[in-house]
């Protein structure tokens, strides 16, 4: 005769059951096949950005269910009342198993990942939920804004029916960690790329991408119970497609940099398995103007290696553009920042110094 299962192994038994129905479900839409590479596989059915078409707020603050994926994102870099600093992660992802993905209850196709972190120079905690769309678990609502899947919620914080993401909150967190975190607007909405439509291959892969690189942020984070007043800077990342990499592109690295005069950088470096690296970047002043960056102005360069998590990663690098005179070196808060999440990723808070400095985020894909 089997023994039944105490209370908590049963709990546990169907968090992993939904959590690989969810994986296998993802698996089948193709949308995170071979991991980041899954992103280049043709999508028959879906829309494609298009240039020339205009972003709307709030509206695009919402879900964009005719395209296969897409993604709502923030990174903070903050100060800690202990004298120490810390970066914290904020994401969730949304992926349609087929085309005309949304749908009533059961109905909808729409499979929902979040990750957060929180990150030290001593500790790097990461956590993921998966969650089925229609069914109240996850979802976002584009006016007023809210980003959720269970309690895990990034929302407006102002109570008028058409709010957008001028003044949010957001929190996070499991048994290691949480963090509760007020984000404040004091600058404008930046659309990347050419007007928001962002090419990430010669081969024309491309993204509507917008940015909120211009927040302040207050709050709290607590780490393995220990609770720490925080203050700092955050940016907040969207961007929806359907097949963002070509089909021989492997993942890229993408830097958002605070500088300390105020300005902005964001950078990415998509790179491809049989040809040079596509660059793109977009100089933000302090009062939101933007100058897009072409690739001949841009020389990223990997300085200093570590073995994690069995890859060779980049932990250290210098940046260059020439426009600008920048000419730049960052070095991680804490160089073990891996995501071992579904798809891994590495994922931290970053320094620079140089001709310029500040603090920012890395992400590093597909290694």
């Amino acid at each position: 005769m089997n023994a039944r299962p105490k209370n908590g192994a049963e709990k546990r038994s169907v968090a992993i059951s939904r959590r690989s129905a969810l994986l296998l479900a993802l698996s089948s839409s193709g949308a995170l096949a071979q991991g980041f590479r899954g992103l280049a596989e043709n999508a028959p059915g879906f829309a494609l950005p298009r240039p020339g078409t205009p972003l709307v707020f709030p509206k695009d603050h919402g879900a964009h269910t005719d395209f296969r994926t897409e993604w709502w994102y923030v990174t903070a870099n903050l100060a800690g009342a202990d004298g120490a600093s810390y970066g914290v992660q904020w994401t969730l992802f949304r992926f349609a198993m087929r085309p005309n993905s949304a749908g009533a209850g059961w109905d909808d196709r729409n499979v929902w990942m979040a990750h957060a972190a929180a990150t030290s120079a001593g500790e790097h905690l990461f956590a993921q939920k998966f969650a089925r769309g229609g069914i109240g678990q996850a979802g976002v609502e584009a006016a007023p804004f809210r980003a959720y899947i269970d309690d895990w919620v990034l929302e407006t914080r102002d109570d008028y029916g058409g709010a957008g993401i001028e003044r949010l909150r957001v929190s996070a967190g499991d048994g290691n960690f949480a963090y509760a975190l007020d984000l404040t607007a004091t600058g404008p909405i930046v659309l990347q790329g050419d007007g928001g439509y962002s090419r990430k291959s010669d081969a024309g892969q491309a993204s509507y991408y917008y940015s909120q690189p211009f927040f302040t942020v207050d709050g709290a984070v607590s780490i393995h119970g220990r609770k720490t007043r925080v203050s700092g800077r955050a940016w907040m990342d969207r961007e929806w497609s359907s097949q963002p990499l070509g089909p021989d592109q492997q993942g890229w690295d993408w830097f958002a940099l605070h500088l300390d005069g105020g300005a902005k950088l964001m950078l990415y470096r998509m790179r491809d398995v049989k040809a040079a690296p596509f660059l793109f970047g977009n100089w933000i002043d302090a009062k939101g103007a933007t100058s897009p960056l072409a690739r001949e102005d841009i020389a990223i360069e990997p300085l200093e290696r570590m073995r994690i998590a069995d890859r060779d990663m980049p932990i250290r690098w210098r940046v260059q553009i020439g426009s600008r005179g920048a000419d730049i070196t960052t070095q991680p808060l804490n160089p073990r920042s891996w995501m071992g999440t579904d798809p891994a990723y590495w994922e931290g808070p970053i320094r620079f110094s140089g001709s310029h400095r500040g603090e920012g985020y890395l992400e590093m894909t597909g290694y």
